[in-house]
């Protein structure tokens, strides 16, 4: 932008002047509107080097507001057909203004629950899957960080359990039937699920199609921004007490009834409480990795400053019940839950906070001293593995 002291600031440039300035720039944008015949709302800039910014359309700001509009805009349907509009409506490499964040509060109103208790409904969770697939390889702009970490946080449990790209997950979400536990009450989609809430399922892939939705890979981008930084961490830790509180006394899913093995053997309660956390530590451990790797790159300039911004931004501890819930709310209540007090310790201490949790919960519900150990030392390998080869 001018800083008021150029040759420019003191003799204003002519209409025509600055068209044959920037003219390169002006007939590269008017070829781009006759080969697409759309209107490109670029706003030229000022002073040579500087890149142009989009103008966000009024019909966009208006969707922040209106929720069951900016779920229909950002539907990309079953079989991805409208995926186009969806990456054309919010991929803007320069926003002017508040474009990025009002571009994120988009985001938010198309796919969050309309209420607290509210699950999550199919359109709403094909939304979410078509932005984290938007910006698959793409800059997230300036100020939308904060409204993509949202989403994130209120897709928690789907995200977390994204492994790769899978040709047999067949739709980019699925609907409460197809989610709902089976006869011994297992399901792919998680533990402790609410009736009638569909999910996202960021596995999916389509045949022959690039279109690919990795929430690790936008992690990554979002991480570079303190407020996300924060909304990413809360929502991992507030999850760790969720679902540590709904865990039998044992440390086992009460929902989970296993047939047993051909000899008899029982079947395993714990396996996928195991996996589940270990696919949690990951993601705190990953945060931590993206953190120390930006300070060493320069991406994080002051480690410091980022740190303070990360903990004013961040709500506060959270801690599981001292005993056995057995509600199944929707997804999107739990980055929501109320903080348990203020974060005693170092916040970016992953490990610490994660420990923290589980030896309150471990004690308070008086936990086998045996499978608590195993808990603990299953964080901690995980953690420690996440947070050097991540990434």
């Amino acid at each position: 932008m001018d800083d008021g002291t150029s040759v420019d600031a003191e003799q204003p440039v002519r209409p025509l002047a600055r068209l044959r300035r920037h003219w390169p720039l002006t007939l590269a944008v008017a070829l781009a509107v006759l080969a697409t015949a759309t209107v490109v709302p670029v706003v030229l800039a000022d002073s040579e080097g500087d890149p142009p910014c989009q103008e966000i359309p009024a019909s966009t700001r208006a969707l922040a507001k209106d929720p069951a509009a900016a779920t229909r805009a950002l539907d990309p349907g079953d079989e991805l057909t409208l995926f186009g509009a969806v990456r054309d409506l919010l991929v803007h490499e320069n926003p002017c203004g508040d474009g990025g964040k009002v571009l994120g509060q988009v985001v938010e109103a198309a796919t969050r629950a309309p209420a607290d208790g509210k699950p999550h409904t199919l359109a709403q969770a094909r939304s979410a899957y078509a932005v984290v697939a938007a910006f698959d390889d793409k800059d997230v702009p300036v100020g939308m960080a904060p409204g993509l970490a949202r989403l994130l946080a209120e897709y928690v449990v789907d995200a977390n359990r994204y492994l790769s790209p899978d040709d047999e997950a067949y739709t980019p979400a699925v609907d409460a039937t197809s989610a709902a536990p089976d006869d011994t009450g297992w399901t792919t989609y998680g533990r402790f699920l609410a009736p009638g809430e569909a999910h996202a399922d960021f596995e999916h892939v389509q045949p022959y199609s690039p279109v690919r939705a990795d929430p690790e890979a936008l992690t990554a981008e979002l991480a570079k921004d303190p407020e996300a930084f924060a909304i990413l961490y809360d929502a991992q830790r507030a999850y760790l007490a969720y679902y540590l509180e709904r865990l039998t006394r044992a440390g086992t899913d009460p929902d989970h009834h296993p047939e047993p093995d051909k000899d008899g053997t029982p079947g395993s309660t714990e396996t996928w409480v195991d996996i589940d956390l270990e696919h949690l530590t990951d993601r705190v451990g990953a945060l931590m990795n993206l953190r120390a790797r930006y300070a060493r790159e320069g991406t994080v300039p002051d480690l410091a400053a980022f740190d303070k911004a990360v903990r004013q931004h961040t709500r506060g501890a959270y801690r599981a019940a001292a005993r056995q819930v057995g509600s199944r709310p929707p997804v999107g209540d739990i980055a929501e839950r109320q903080v348990s007090g203020p974060i005693a310790g170092d916040l970016m201490d992953g490990r610490h906070q994660l420990f923290t949790v589980l030896d309150a919960w471990a004690e308070a519900r008086n936990v086998p001293r045996e499978r608590a150990s195993d808990l603990r030392q299953l964080i901690d390998d995980r953690y420690v593995r996440a947070l050097w080869m991540r990434f």
